[in-house]
């Protein structure tokens, strides 16, 4: 593993990388309270199988910059993603594969026509255009329940003041039995100056924004919404405690032919973590399978 610097037009990104210099490219996102760690088990296991593996972390997230123009936007982090792929000269062949925020990331740019990406892999966060039906109404009482932090984090001042403690709770209550200690230095070095947190917690500010992005990234806005263009792989922890595993119920029926979803036994949120040796298996599988 070695870390690379990616300059993009409004954002510095540091990212983790391994594999062959000339192998396809796989773009890893992680997703929030986290970083490009996250991916130490699949890096390897992908590089292993010939990828080239790009885990940037996430524009905010040290060391990556605090970006110039302060978007947090869905749609500002679908640019960085194909900022990325540009500034490595990724083909069609190129795989983003997301977890939490960076599955949203991913989904929305499956379902955009200009994603650069071939193939996309999601990790406990579905298409929000496949939350529909029986199921998902069934589960929302409690599901609004385990999305209180959405809205704190929406506040003035708290959510940067009291963010080391939330992002204990949040990893606790999500992964419930998950030995979090590798993990919580790295996120937390990742957000301990002012900049940095004000950057992270600006992503769910940026949600409910009246203005939407900038216009740099207009271009992007709403994918998060469509349903996707392309298969994918979804993954999703059975003891999932940010998102209820309830929901998955009814995600296959509305995604393309060739699309799977799993869920994983024995893991909650941070399925990556919980679970690599299936997670890694389930991943590789797929991809082997769609390159046929």
């Amino acid at each position: 593993m070695k870390e690379i610097r990616i300059d993009l037009d409004a954002v510095s990104l540091r990212a983790l990388t391994w594999g062959p210099a000339q192998g396809p490219l796989a773009v890893l996102l992680h997703g929030f309270p986290d970083t490009a760690h996250t991916w130490r088990h699949l890096g390897p296991a992908l590089a292993h199988a010939g990828w080239r593996v790009v885990a940037p972390f996430s524009r905010g997230y040290a060391p990556s910059a605090v970006p110039t123009d302060g978007a947090g936007d869905i749609a500002a982090l679908m640019d960085d993603a194909v900022g990325v792929h540009t500034a490595l000269g990724g083909g069609r062949d190129a795989v983003l594969i997301g977890h939490d925020w960076g599955a949203i990331t991913a989904n929305a740019l499956a379902a955009h026509p200009a994603s650069p990406y071939g193939r996309v892999v999601a990790l406990s966060v579905p298409p929000f255009a496949t939350l529909q039906g029986t199921s998902t109404i069934r589960v929302l009482p409690r599901q609004v329940r385990n999305s209180w932090y959405i809205m704190f984090n929406r506040l003035p001042l708290l959510p940067e003041r009291y963010l080391e403690p939330l992002v204990r709770k949040l990893w606790r209550d999500w992964s419930p039995g998950y030995d979090a200690s590798s993990d919580l230095p790295a996120v937390l070095s990742a957000v301990r100056g002012p900049a940095h947190r004000r950057a992270v917690i600006g992503y769910y500010r940026a949600m409910a924004s009246p203005f939407g992005p900038p216009a740099a990234y207009r271009q992007w806005k709403g994918s998060e919404m469509k349903a996707p263009l392309i298969p994918l792989l979804y993954l999703h922890g059975a003891d999932d405690g940010c998102l209820d595993a309830r929901l998955v119920e009814t995600v296959e029926a509305h995604l393309l032919p060739g699309s799977v979803v799993d869920v994983i036994a024995g893991a909650g949120h941070f399925v990556q973590l919980e679970q690599p040796e299936v997670v890694n298996a389930r991943i590789l599988a797929y991809l082997a399978d769609s390159q046929e």
